[in-house]
């Protein structure tokens, strides 16, 4: 399962991470841009014991020139985001600050391998179609560039800004409020709702993809059964400004949920939540405390939900 999902994850990178042919490992010294390959430090296939798993995730990059310097574009950026996105894929939650702070503090050997590494992480965990996306991940990447005295006052703004947007709703944190209006003009506020789960689900009307994950979640066994209960309610928001499309699609939602609109567009004024990639399924707990943030995998939203109840 673990190969089968690394397999898409590097088939969808790859696309986006550079539109270059991979070419064949010179053995000379000098590479032509975008021709070498990264040299993994560990072989997977050793690994035995727990220290083995330290051993190799902790030399995993040993092997790439970060004093490079601008020779770095000779390096495959297909290669790379494969090796990110196995990287990312083995390292445990609990070691994923450290782990990837450090790793972007041996890029700061050089501005360019900055750079090159900034690009590469953005890839795998910034992109939102990447499956391996992860604000968590991402956050110790951001702080380090906003900070990175190898950027300029400008270019520091841009991980400043995303950072900033990272930082809102995360893991194990109380959500942030969202106001709402509904159909029949009353309002209400998120946090009001009383429920053991609670889906959030910021979408568009019309949207293809709201479409499939709506039919997904009315499909669940799960999470019909939870609603029937009463222990699970699900908040669809609609974030942006063109209410009449929004009031024409209602008919189309299903009749439990709640579906609402941010009449001030307070979402998008107040980066409460990144809106960058519509739709976004967040999951709360009875205390509004977030378990899935920014998602569109219903099974995830299961799975976590599973866990909740195991320890309760």
């Amino acid at each position: 399962m673990r190969k089968q999902l690394l397999f898409i994850v590097i088939t969808l990178l790859a696309v986006g991470c550079n539109n270059q042919p991979q070419k064949a490992e010179s053995e000379a010294i000098v590479y032509e841009p975008g021709t070498r390959r990264m040299e993994r430090a560990g072989d997977l296939s050793q690994i035995q014991t727990q220290a083995d798993y330290y051993r190799y995730i902790d030399t995993y990059w040993d092997k790439f020139d970060f004093d490079a310097d601008s020779l770095v574009v000779a390096y495959d950026t297909i290669d790379l985001c494969e090796a990110m996105a196995s990287y990312v894929m083995f390292i445990e939650p609990q070691r994923a600050d450290s782990l990837m702070r450090a790793l972007m503090k041996r890029a700061e050997r050089s501005r360019p391998v900055l750079q090159f590494f900034a690009t590469i992480t953005e890839m795998v965990l910034h992109d939102p179609n990447s499956p391996l996306r992860n604000d968590e991940y991402y956050i110790p990447v951001l702080e380090t560039l906003a900070e990175s005295p190898l950027l300029d006052e400008y270019e520091r703004m841009i991980p400043a800004y995303d950072l900033e947007i990272a930082k809102q709703n995360r893991i194990n944190h109380i959500a942030n409020d969202i106001e709402y209006t509904l159909l029949d003009g009353r309002q209400a506020k998120m946090h009001n709702i009383k429920s053991d789960y609670l889906i959030v689900m910021l979408n568009n009307p019309g949207c293809p993809m709201c479409k499939e994950i709506t039919e997904e979640i009315e499909a669940s066994p799960m999470l019909n059964e939870l609603q029937e209960l009463g222990r699970l309610k699900i908040l669809a928001i609609y974030p942006d400004a063109d209410i009449e499309a929004w009031r024409d699609y209602q008919p189309n939602m299903p009749k439990r949920w709640i579906s609402g609109y941010d009449a001030d567009m307070a979402i998008s004024r107040d980066r409460s939540y990144n809106l960058r990639a519509i739709p976004a399924l967040y999951l709360l707990d009875s205390e509004k405390r977030v378990l899935v943030k920014d998602g569109t995998d219903v099974s995830y939203i299961e799975y976590m939900i599973a866990q909740s109840e195991a320890l309760r």
